[in-house]
């Protein structure tokens, strides 16, 4: 049985992979606006080594700050109205991966830099649904990777389960950066924690992204 977020009443608002972008219809939390794909430059790209059998990702940051992450297959890159799409080419899995500053979370009260994007993450998804969520937690989900889910159970909401479970893994790479990453779509939750500890445990940081 395929592990997905709509499947099993785990639903975000339409989205597929960006790096700082996510395409939403009319529902778009503050993540995706932090990294905009620049006309005429390549800030986001994938490219495919059959030799491993692996996609690696790079995303320029900033001119002195390169993020790259590798996946297990072969996914593909897309770009579509000035935003990034991952899927996988074998099962159409879905790969989201946000890279936010942390200028974006100096107004907030929390202690440390993964509680307050935690917070600012709640907060997006109760305005864009107009309610509280009624479970929510940040736990360690690897060393140095902390784990966001939130719940929302409503007769409204578009799922047969009628419940909304969104999860989002957060990565401090610095004291000024950190990453956002999310997965749907994926066979069984077993395959999607392996995915997600693979995908997790390959992120690094370079100053250039190279040719």
């Amino acid at each position: 049985m395929r592990f997905s977020r709509r499947a099993m009443g785990l639903w975000v608002p339409p989205m597929v992979l960006a790096c700082g972008l996510a395409l939403s219809s009319g529902l778009m939390p503050s993540w995706a606006n932090t990294l905009p794909v620049g006309q005429g430059s390549e800030p986001v790209r994938a490219r495919f080594d059959p030799a491993v059998n692996e996609t690696r990702l790079f995303a320029q940051v900033t001119p002195r700050l390169c993020v790259s992450m590798g996946v297990p297959g072969e996914w593909r890159l897309g770009f579509a109205d000035g935003r990034a799409a991952l899927v996988s080419v074998a099962d159409e899995a879905e790969l989201a991966l946000a890279i936010r500053s942390a200028r974006d979370l100096q107004h907030l009260p929390q202690s440390d830099l993964p509680s307050r994007d935690a917070a600012l993450l709640q907060s997006d998804y109760e305005s864009m649904l107009g309610r509280p969520a009624q479970a929510v937690s940040l736990d360690m989900f690897t060393s140095g990777v902390m784990r966001w889910t939130a719940t929302w159970i409503d007769g409204q909401l578009p799922t047969a389960s009628r419940a909304l479970t969104v999860e989002t893994f957060i990565v401090p790479l610095s004291d000024e950066w950190l990453v956002e990453l999310s997965l749907d779509n994926v066979e069984a939750r077993d395959a999607y924690q392996a995915l997600a500890r693979q995908a997790l445990a390959s992120l690094d940081t370079h100053a250039q992204c190279g040719p």
